[in-house]
């Protein structure tokens, strides 16, 4: 009986983030292809039309907009809406929780060593962080608070999207060669994924 129920929770750990993974892809899709197919076929001949072709738009849309991002006066532009939705409450916590957590995992503003191992004092216990603002930047509102050795350390917590930001001086850290998102993934996971380490097969 032991062999079954262990055959059986092994295959459900198989199957099981297979079709989450892939519902939220096609719930993703899906829903990109049913908002922007009206306004495709609005602009081409409805015979040109083809299931995906507004997923297609999308994306080129996503690749323009980004490439149009480098010069500031149509960066600013494209940043408006985000702004307008940062000064509304609850759109504010939602949209900034979701651009910080792309921000983390695209690697967006941080440099080489962001990734840390920070020693608890007078302990052993060392936990994996991801810093997020050095001391002594006056023109940064959490860097002007801090002292010019003292580091901003971002703790994700396993299983959970929250953290906590702690302030310690940069003697208690020493850096991980890891990005941030691969950081990210492993403390959310516990260190129960299948993640190796670099240079390993």
């Amino acid at each position: 009986m032991k062999i079954v129920v262990r055959s059986l929770l092994k295959g459900l750990a198989i199957v099981l983030p297979l079709i989450i993974t892939i519902e939220l892809l096609r719930w993703l899709l899906t829903t990109i292809e049913s908002a922007l197919a009206p306004v495709v076929q609005l602009l081409i001949p409805a015979t040109w039309y083809l299931p995906g072709t507004a997923i297609l738009c999308f994306v080129i849309a996503c690749a323009v907009i980004g490439f149009s991002s480098r010069w500031a006066g149509v960066n600013w532009l494209w940043q408006l809406p985000g702004k307008v939705l940062m000064k509304l409450p609850g759109s504010k916590q939602i949209y900034g929780m979701l651009q910080d957590l792309i921000d983390v995992m695209a690697g967006k503003n941080f440099s080489d060593g962001s990734v840390v191992m920070v020693k608890l004092p007078s302990s052993e216990i060392e936990l994996i962080g991801i810093v997020t603002k050095q001391g002594g930047q006056a023109e940064d509102r959490m860097s002007s608070l801090m002292q010019e050795e003292q580091l901003a350390v971002f703790i994700p917590m396993a299983y959970n999207v929250g953290g906590y930001t702690i302030i310690v001086p940069r003697s208690c850290t020493r850096s991980l060669d890891m990005k941030p998102a691969e950081a990210l993934q492993l403390v959310l996971s516990g260190g129960l994924g299948s993640s190796k380490a670099p240079g390993k097969s």
